[in-house]
């Protein structure tokens, strides 16, 4: 395939002149753009090896379109166009991401030689994200599985993010990973040997969260008997994910915002700031927009931390990939419930492909969890995980595989079929709310007692089906 080449600069005369010129000599295929507005829209439809743009146009400048090239695709190679006389503008313009400069005139051989070299750059970029790919299974990355165009755009954007220092949001729908994606970015980055401290935001109640961030002193209030760091510090040098940040209170937010701004806590009853060096990835299941529209939510606080967004696809999104993941996840539970390794068999499988999947990952792996623990054959079908044969969930009372012949004792009848009503209705409750006993009873109507001695008569592990 042809490189590619986009040329943005206001004057269209010279675009047409650099594009009959630059083509034959480069052996590439050269598209021009009139503004930076345009510009964009071209790189949003098709890739290029190398951007070449005057710095100085109306409306949207060089500068600017740099600043957004580089936010969105750090990876791709710039070389600005400045008038003689601006190294200021130049040199701002090579901070700011861009691999090289040329002054307005230019010679046409030296203008070929600084491209040519910009090219090589850009193919050097493509080679090692090739090799990185070879070297690495397709349908897997760290612990984000998928082999589909959509996955791998993600792995990609992880792949970038990774190498910059700069903070992280990451958004989509409940039980997609996001937390894989921060674990990831961590493990990719230069900080990979520092630590990870994660932070689910929402569970720690709002009077503790900013304790457990930045920390206390002692006498800071009635319990502090001494002198305790906070997260922050305990991430220093390394990451902290703040998940679910969407759910924090506006004051929570302000002290974050001072942390984003100035790279510094303070801990409760201490006069002083401390300066730490941590990377944040936060990450949200809510509509920050319209939670910034509705007023719980800062927009200056959303803006630092949406420097460079992620977004997470559903598992909608991805179809294809379904096989892969589930295969994944019932050979990751078969060995953490020490059971026999299943598989799934054909009708279960074309549900999977054709199911909403609302809980996304985390409702499979619950579906697959399910099936582990109440398939009596090597193979898991449909019944096994209370599901019809057309593809319906079914109630607790209809998800009987087998009913006894009428030949048989009562007695023993009866209790089979109460065991296998029991063990599969009780085990997608338990699975449907990770092993919480509590949840899982308050949905059935039973009390935690009750149903504790159910399980216990039944030899239903909670714990199995915990996280």
């Amino acid at each position: 395939m042809k490189r590619a080449i986009l040329i943005v600069d206001d004057e269209k005369d010279l675009l047409e002149l650099l594009r009959r010129s630059l083509e034959p000599d480069l052996d590439c295929r050269v598209e021009t753009a009139a503004s930076g507005e345009e510009a964009l829209r071209r790189l949003s439809a098709g890739r290029f090896d190398l951007v070449l743009a005057d710095i100085k146009m109306p409306g949207m400048d060089g500068l600017e379109l740099l600043e957004i090239i580089k936010r969105e695709t750090p990876e791709q190679t710039v070389v600005m166009m400045t008038a003689y006389g601006e190294i200021d503008t130049a040199v701002r313009a090579m901070r700011s991401g861009a691999y090289d400069f040329i002054t307005k005139p230019f010679e046409h051989e030296a203008l070929v030689v600084r491209l040519e070299k910009a090219l090589e750059r850009s193919s050097l970029i493509q080679e090692n994200r090739r090799l990185q790919l070879a070297c690495s299974p397709l349908s897997a990355f760290q612990d984000l599985v998928g082999k589909s165009a959509v996955m791998q755009r993600l792995y990609e954007t992880i792949r970038m993010a990774a190498q910059t220092d700069l903070t992280v949001l990451i958004t989509g729908e409940s039980g997609t990973g996001k937390d894989l994606t921060a674990h990831a970015l961590h493990a990719l980055s230069p900080r990979r040997r520092g630590p990870f401290v994660a932070v689910n935001c929402p569970t720690v109640p709002e009077n503790i969260l900013e304790s457990e961030l930045f920390g206390y002193r002692k006498g800071a209030f009635t319990h502090a008997t001494e002198n305790r760091p906070g997260l922050f510090q305990e991430a220093h040098g390394g990451t902290i994910f703040l998940d679910e940040i969407g759910d924090i209170s506006p004051a929570i937010q302000t002290k974050l915002l001072r942390v984003l701004q100035e790279k510094e806590i303070k801990p409760l009853g201490e006069t002083r700031s401390i300066v730490v060096d941590v990377r944040i990835v936060a990450s949200t299941n809510r509509d920050l927009p319209a939670k910034i529209a509705a007023g719980s939510f800062r927009e200056d606080f959303f803006y630092r931390l949406n420097v460079l967004p992620i977004r997470q696809p559903s598992l909608r999104e991805h179809r294809e990939d379904i096989p892969l993941i589930a295969n994944h996840l019932l050979e990751k539970h078969c060995a953490l419930l020490n059971r026999p390794l299943k598989r799934i068999s054909p009708a279960l499988m074309s549900q999977f492909l054709r199911h909403e999947w609302r809980g996304n990952v985390r409702e499979l792996e619950n579906v697959i969890m399910r099936g582990i623990s109440f398939a009596a054959s090597e193979e898991i079908g449909p019944a096994d995980v209370g599901w019809a044969e057309q593809g319906e969930r079914v109630s607790g009372g209809e998800c009987l595989a087998v009913l006894p012949e009428p030949g048989e004792d009562y007695r023993r009848a009866k209790q089979a079929v109460l065991e296998q009503f029991n063990r599969r209705f009780l085990g997608r409750l338990l699975a449907e709310s990770e092993g919480n006993v509590t949840q899982a009873g308050r949905r059935c109507g039973l009390e935690r007692q009750a149903l504790q001695q159910i399980l216990r008569r039944y030899g239903i592990r909670a714990e199995e089906y915990r996280k």
